[in-house]
């Protein structure tokens, strides 16, 4: 899969492929849930259909994470279902030929419908484009559907809408797997995503606590994004695709003075040195909120405790 990182590196893509037609479609592409991969079967059928290729235009950050930040405005961000690398990941898996990554910055916020359409769309050898009937873009999301079905006649470029995809007699969404995972839905996502969700990311050094009391800890490098999930879990870990049981916590750390959220992972029955390994952690059940102890002694019972809840949870999955 080839990445145009940016609208600066297009000229570099064209002396690459300068015969390239593609069939396009863009979005956010949040989890690459099932009415994702619809989308995305579609424009490699009609690839594939065609003697060309298919192509995923994404933003990152997401405009929800950017106005966020902003200083204008006080909006909370949605979490993350997935970091953008295993949404790269994800399309590469699934066998999309091209991602084009566009940096959502004031420039792009400001650019008018226009602009991207004869910067953006207009620069790569489009045959046809797929959004949503609602899909906005451009300065003042003044952009939408009408204006690239005019802009797609006028050039010879199929403009189609995605039809709605369901599951269980409503419309499966990002929104939609967040809230199944803040509910501890695990299965329902499951069914959303096409695929138990599991986060992956490297093993890197904390403080070490664990240990003191006799509980050490696999710590997970996080994204600055939020994450969808928060307390304490069952997971099922995957290190070099063998599976391992364990426990995980998601927060903060209060009862040591944490302020800053962190996955730490538990493995069950496990003793080796794994720093800087990919770790890949599954989901299985939510054991309890995350809380403040009094002392580390307190703590220590708790998470043999919720060690004993996690087993029950994972003997029920083997």
């Amino acid at each position: 899969m080839y990445l145009i990182r940016g609208q600066h590196n297009l000229e570099l893509f064209r002396r690459h492929h300068p015969h390239a037609r593609l069939h396009a479609t863009i979005g956010n592409f949040d989890g690459l849930h099932k009415g994702h991969q619809s989308i995305l079967s579609k424009i490699k059928n009609r690839a594939k259909e065609t003697n060309s290729a298919s192509i995923v235009f994404f933003t990152e950050p997401h405009a929800s994470e950017y106005f966020a930040v902003s200083k204008s405005t006080n909006t909370d961000a949605p979490p993350r279902i997935y970091p953008w690398r295993k949404k790269f990941e994800l399309l590469k898996e699934f066998g999309i030929d091209f991602v084009f990554f566009l940096k959502f910055n004031n420039s792009l916020r400001e650019m008018t419908p226009e602009i991207f359409i004869s910067d953006i769309l207009d620069s790569v050898g489009l045959l046809s484009l797929t959004v949503g009937d609602d899909f906005r873009f451009g300065a003042n999301r003044s952009g939408g559907f009408k204006l690239l079905q005019e802009w797609g006649q006028t050039n010879n470029i199929e403009v189609a809408n995605t039809e709605t995809y369901e599951y269980l007699n409503e419309r499966v969404s990002s929104t939609r797997i967040r809230k199944a995972l803040l509910e501890n839905n695990f299965s329902l996502a499951q069914d959303l995503l096409g695929r138990p969700y599991i986060f992956s990311g490297k093993v890197v050094h904390g403080q070490h606590l664990g240990r003191t009391i006799g509980i050490p800890t696999a710590n997970i490098w996080l994204p600055k994004q939020k994450l969808p999930i928060s307390g304490v879990y069952a997971v099922r870990c995957f290190l070099d695709k063998k599976p391992i049981d364990g426990i995980a916590n998601m927060g903060v750390r209060p009862t040591v003075g944490g302020s800053h959220p962190v996955l730490e992972v538990h493995l069950l029955n496990f003793n080796s040195n794994i720093y800087s390994k990919r770790l890949d952690v599954q989901f299985i059940n939510k054991i309890r909120d995350e809380k403040k102890f009094k002392n580390l002694d307190m703590l220590k019972s708790q998470i043999q405790e919720d060690i004993k809840t996690a087993k029950f949870f994972l003997s029920k999955t083997l």
